[in-house]
């Protein structure tokens, strides 16, 4: 990742934490999907100077980043003991030594590529990538058997695993991710930075945020080290599922989010079925919620059958008002009979200009034919 592109992904994180959560799902797919090339500014972020009581407190980090020297002693020593083809074995080990020390390729796509050398069954497990960027394939995520079975060596099945999680991440399957990467250790496999950042993506994205939250924080053990693209989502990750309420409209939200991209990839098995109806709960028990405080304000203060509800506001339904009144209105002076109504022309314009502004035109028209019977004389109904 190039200056540029982190001075603009730092932009839109800080834009990310004011605006918003959707974004941050964005820029965890687009850290995700950062191509192996052009990593040359990728580099560990600067450690901060420990100060203040706590320093002396600050817990050891519970894993470690093997170095170059040792991800290949432990490449060779599976190529000795995998009892493959000496062809086989050679070519892996040429793979890795054109690549393994050049910081243009990314670490487990180069010993992913070693071990498939090796092994013709990894094969297969490649071609999960789509053929088109962006349109994951719909079929399902299941790991080889072989990969799985005791019989297997433990830093193949690492490798494997590891590097089809990472994919599955990259094409938004973060339940088939997760179930990928269960499991795995960070010290067993050749990048741990990449297991934690991308099993804290799965969780974040199914909101286990308790999970995530533990996910991120030991990624974050070793700040100073992982790569500054890790470190500095993992950060905009954790201070979004710290603020996360559940049952809230946001998480809803999220959630239904959800449903779409499973419904996008074909799923619409018993899983998404059980999102579509948790939503719809949580969506009734909201609903229920804000009639429930409508109610409690406009509750009181009017008297049944009264032409309001004791708050200024009128009825909400049409009904007969139960008041008490006898009915009866006082008399006004409107003076003799055969001067009422009739205005001058002039009067009677304005008035009709002001009707048609601030009225309905059939208003107008109403009040036109009412004149015109005052003026020829007949009487009004």
């Amino acid at each position: 990742m190039n200056a540029a592109t982190l001075n603009a992904a730092n932009t839109m994180m800080r834009s990310a934490r004011r605006q918003a959560p959707w974004l941050v799902a964005l820029l965890l797919v687009m850290i995700a999907a950062c191509p192996a090339a052009a990593r040359a500014d990728d580099t560990p972020a600067p450690a901060a100077p420990d100060s203040g009581e706590g320093a002396d407190l600050a817990k050891p980090p519970t894993w470690q980043i093997p170095s170059h020297d040792e991800v290949e002693r432990t490449l060779q020593a599976w190529l000795e003991r995998s009892g493959l083809p000496a062809e086989r074995r050679q070519a892996a080990l040429a793979f890795w030594g054109e690549r393994g020390a050049d910081p243009a390729f990314d670490r487990l796509d180069v010993v992913m590529g070693a071990v498939a050398e090796a092994d013709p069954r990894c094969l297969p497990v490649l071609a999960v990538v789509p053929s088109t960027p962006g349109v994951p394939p719909v079929t399902a995520a299941a790991l080889p058997a072989w990969v799985v079975e005791e019989a297997t060596d433990g830093f193949e099945r690492g490798v494997v695993r590891l590097w089809l999680g990472r994919e599955l991440v990259r094409q938004e399957r973060f339940d088939d991710g997760l179930v990928v990467l269960a499991g795995l250790e960070p010290e067993a496999v050749v990048d741990p930075a990449s297991l934690l950042f991308h099993t804290a993506a799965c969780q974040h994205w199914l909101l286990r945020a308790d999970d995530c939250i533990a996910s991120l924080d030991r990624l974050l053990e070793r700040s100073a080290e992982i790569p500054v693209r890790y470190e500095r989502v993992a950060r905009l990750l954790r201070a979004d599922m710290t603020g996360l309420e559940e049952e809230s409209l946001d998480h809803i939200a999220r959630r239904m989010r959800d449903i779409t991209r499973r419904l996008g990839q074909g799923r619409a098995g018993p899983v998404t079925r059980q999102v579509q109806d948790g939503v719809i709960d949580s969506l009734d028990k909201l609903i229920a919620a804000i009639e429930e405080k409508q109610n409690q304000q406009s509750g009181g203060g009017g008297a049944p059958g009264s032409g309001n509800s004791g708050n200024g506001k009128p009825m909400d339904d049409s009904r007969i008002a139960g008041g008490q009144g006898a009915g009866e209105v006082t008399r006004r002076d409107l003076g003799e009979g055969e001067g009422w109504g009739n205005l001058p022309p002039h009067e009677r314009e304005q008035a009709l200009q002001q009707i048609g502004r601030e009225f309905p035109a059939h208003y107008r028209e109403a009040i036109e034919q009412y004149f015109k019977r005052l003026a020829a004389g007949e009487s009004t109904p």
